[in-house]
This record gives structure tokens, C-alpha cells and sequence, in this order.
């Protein structure tokens, strides 16, 4: 990869807690998907709320992992209450009950948590980012290969409100198999990543 490329930019933004924002409340078993993700573009925690009992109920939830591959879970109802999915989606296909529902139910996302994102799924190098962190101290790391690959890249965060614009070296840092960010919602307003693509 020569050092003259097409530098792009993709931006990641945690989204928050949003009960309805994947499907409104409704009483069927195959939830409509209202917003399918991504989400910011990171993953997320899948939500159930009901304010009834649907806990004899499975609900199977279909999308897309942070690397993009196909993902299933099956998740029991929640009981006058939330549960919420074991694992976390960048996107999502379907969500539908094994029966009836026993009354509205919506599904959303939890907003919390570590977060992770694809960059750019082929050989790329990070030129350099640009945000805003939050007041709590952490780190936004970037993976080789997949979202739980190699750390190439840290950039540490002070734990105050300010601006993000780290020194990243003129060339980059080279991802030989795809650049995947993993951040914490709470650490982060948003960031821009730039990247060869």
C-alpha cells in the first residue's frame, strides 16, 4: 500500500438507551423492525421491555455482529420489565417469539456499555481521528483483523470533557487485515475516524 492513498472517514457515535428504537410496542410475534442499525456504528445490546409477563415466551433476535458475520440468539421474555440480549448486534434482521405474546412488547437498545465498530473490513491504515470524550477516563483501541484481534492502536482519554485530536505518525498506522474500534459509550461523545479505503 503506497503512502498516497484515498482517505476516508467514517464516524462512531454511542447512541444512548432507546427502549422502542429497534421495534415499537406491538402484540405480534414477529416484532416489525423499525430501525435495523447500525447503530452509530457500533454495536449494541438488544432490549426487551414488556410491562406483562412474556417470560414463557423465546424470542429468537437475528442481525449482524461487530465484524459484520451473521449472529443468532435466543433470549427469554422479559416479566413486567427488560432483559436484554447476551450478545451485541450491529445490526438487526428479525426478532420473533416461539408464541403469543401476552401483551405489547418493544424492543430497543441497552446505549451502555463497550462498543464496537468496523472501520474498514481489508488493509488500511488509521491516518487520525478527530471528537469529544466525556468525563470518564478510558481508552478508544483499534484491533487487527477483527474486534477481538491484536490492539495496534491506544489512544488513552484524560477523563475530562474535551476535544480528541491525537498525533498519529505521517503513515499512518498499518491494519494488515482491517482496523476495528472498541470503545466504552460512557468515555465518548463521538469520533471520526480517517482511514485509507
Amino acid at each position: 500500500m503506497g503512502n498516497v492513498t484515498s482517505v476516508k472517514a467514517k464516524f462512531f457515535e454511542p447512541q444512548g438507551v432507546s427502549a422502542a428504537l429497534v421495534s415499537a410496542s406491538a402484540a405480534a410475534t414477529t416484532l416489525v423492525i423499525a430501525d435495523g442499525g447500525p447503530y452509530g456504528n457500533l454495536t449494541e445490546t438488544i432490549t426487551l421491555t414488556s410491562s406483562d409477563d412474556n417470560s414463557g415466551n423465546d424470542f429468537t433476535i437475528t442481525g449482524t455482529d461487530g465484524n459484520g458475520d451473521a449472529q443468532t440468539e435466543v433470549l427469554t421474555g422479559p416479566n413486567a420489565g427488560a432483559v436484554n440480549s447476551a450478545n451485541k448486534y450491529l445490526t438487526i434482521t428479525s426478532i420473533v417469539s416461539d408464541g403469543a405474546i401476552a401483551t405489547d412488547i418493544q424492543a430497543g437498545i441497552l446505549g451502555t456499555g463497550d462498543l464496537t465498530g468496523t472501520v474498514f473490513a481489508g488493509r488500511t491504515r488509521i491516518r487520525g481521528l478527530t471528537g469529544t470524550s466525556k468525563a470518564s477516563a478510558g481508552n478508544v483501541v483499534f484491533k487487527n483483523t477483527s474486534i477481538t484481534g491484536t490492539s495496534l492502536l491506544t489512544i488513552p482519554l484524560t477523563g475530562a470533557v474535551s476535544s480528541m485530536d491525537p498525533y498519529v505518525p505521517d503513515n499512518g498506522v498499518l491494519f494488515k487485515a482491517g482496523a476495528y474500534v472498541n470503545l466504552t459509550a460512557a468515555d465518548v461523545t463521538g469520533i471520526t475516524v480517517y482511514y485509507d479505503g
